[in-house]
Parts: C-alpha cells; structure tokens; sequence
C-alpha cells in the first residue's frame, strides 16, 4: 500500500496583502509518497519556489489545504514539523567556526534538550549521514573550504541528520558542474529508495530529472500536473513547458532539443 507523507486538497498559492492577494496557481493537488524522488519543473519565474514555501509552511496558502502526515501543516509547532520535514535551501552560509561534523549535528537541534546536549542515538544518526553521503574527509573542515558540489552534500547530510519522512530542497544542483549535478541527483535517488525517505527538489536540471526522477511535477501557467517522466512524455506535457519554438522536446530521445 502507498503511503502518502504529504498531500494538497485544491490548494492555491501566492502572496497575500491587504487588497486579498492573486494567485499564482489554483486548484493544485500532489500527493509525495516514501521511497519516491520527486522533481519539480518549471520556467523561472512559473511559481516553483512559491508552491516549496507554502508546501514547508514558510507561507500559507491563499486558499485549499496542504496536509503533511494527514494534519494541517499549519496546525504544527515548530520543534514539531522539524521531526516531520526538513529544508535543505540555496542561500549561502553565513560565516561560522563551525566545522563540517558540527554543522550536521544541527540537524539533532529538533530532538535535543534545551541546552543542545547530544545523546548516543542523536550521534548515530549523525554517522548514519555522514556515511550516507560518503563525506567523512569533509568532517574536519569548515564549510568556506570545501567545494559548491561539497556543500551541498554536507546540507543533504544535515537533512538526513534531522531523521524526517520529507526532505524538500531548492534548487540543489545550482551552479554545479555536470559531476556534481549527477552526484547530488543519484545520491537523492539513493537515499529515496534505499532510506525510503520521500524526496522533493526544484531543478532546471531538465533532461537529468526526466531520466532520474520517480515522478515529475510540472508547472506552467495554465496547470501543475504530477506523473511518471513516461507518461508525461507520452502525454507530450512536456512540450507546453516552455512557449518558444526553438526548443522543443524530443519524445524518442526523452530529451529537450534546440532548433
């Protein structure tokens, strides 16, 4: 039996102000299931990032409901959506002593005591990331040492740190190279059917998310649609992703192509 960790019901998404806020997109309804690795595709500027904050909580829908674990995302307290969800974003660290083994130790802040204090089991999980992500020479440095492609590692192993059935990243494989783009995508892939964790991340890593991804969610400006990459192939959805004739997709290669 599929188990679904979150779910929208007719959600609508956007800013609200004092005149009631527009929405940028209506009646979206996804389902993220464990043990599934989830991309979400868009042109800039479609909502991406939106539809991710309202999805974490960080803003409240305009209308509809998203529900994580079947409760109101907006009924959790914080400590308590920490144990359910965690965030991995694309904003720089701000400058710290911390080293790498320090800074994924703050993915146990959710389960520890007031003073911090870690216990045997919070390091275990901490190992347990450390290991996942194969970056035990990275533990020693601090995170202005290391390379983009590094970092971002270190963030997943945060994540997995925090020991939660959702994990939903920004756009992770920003400014990395082709290496390192694949790395963070088959590490995700791993550890979605291996910790049957349930993974969500926004990429413009087109054809690298068609080949690895378990579903796709795809937005435009006239519907959001979650598949299978094969069926919105075959359902040619992905030809309404962009509105420029000189690039068009490729269903026999399963790719996008330029004319």
């Amino acid at each position: 039996m599929k188990q679904s960790i979150l779910h929208t019901e007719e959600l609508s998404i956007g800013y609200s102000s004092k005149k009631g806020g527009h929405p940028i997109k209506e009646n979206i309804q996804i389902s993220l299931e464990a043990g599934k690795l989830i991309t979400l595709l868009g042109a800039n500027g479609i909502g991406k990032s939106t539809l991710l904050k309202t999805l974490t909580g960080i803003i409240p829908p305009l209308s509809g409901s998203v529900k994580l674990a079947n409760k109101e995302i907006s009924s959790y307290e914080p400590q308590e959506l920490a144990q359910e969800l965690s965030v991995v974003l694309t904003e720089k660290l701000p400058p710290s002593n911390l080293n790498i083994a320090e800074l994924i130790a703050l993915g146990r802040q959710p389960y520890t005591n007031w003073l911090g204090t870690l216990t045997e089991t919070d390091f275990e999980y901490i190992e347990k990331a450390i290991t996942l992500t194969d970056i035990h020479h990275l533990i020693d440095k601090k995170h202005d040492e290391i390379s983009d492609g590094q970092l971002q590692k270190v963030l997943i192993a945060r994540a997995l740190a925090q020991d939660t059935p959702l994990i939903i990243l920004d756009e992770p494989t920003t400014h990395l190279d082709l290496y390192h783009k694949v790395a963070v995508f088959k590490l995700l892939q791993k550890l979605a059917h291996e910790a049957k964790k349930c993974i969500l991340f926004s990429t413009h890593d087109l054809d690298l998310a068609i080949q690895l991804s378990d579903e796709v969610i795809v937005m435009t400006e006239t519907f959001c649609v979650q598949d299978q990459p094969c069926n919105l192939i075959e359902k040619n959805v992905f030809d309404l992703l962009f509105k420029d004739e000189h690039i068009v997709f490729d269903k026999q290669y399963g790719k996008f192509m330029v004319k």
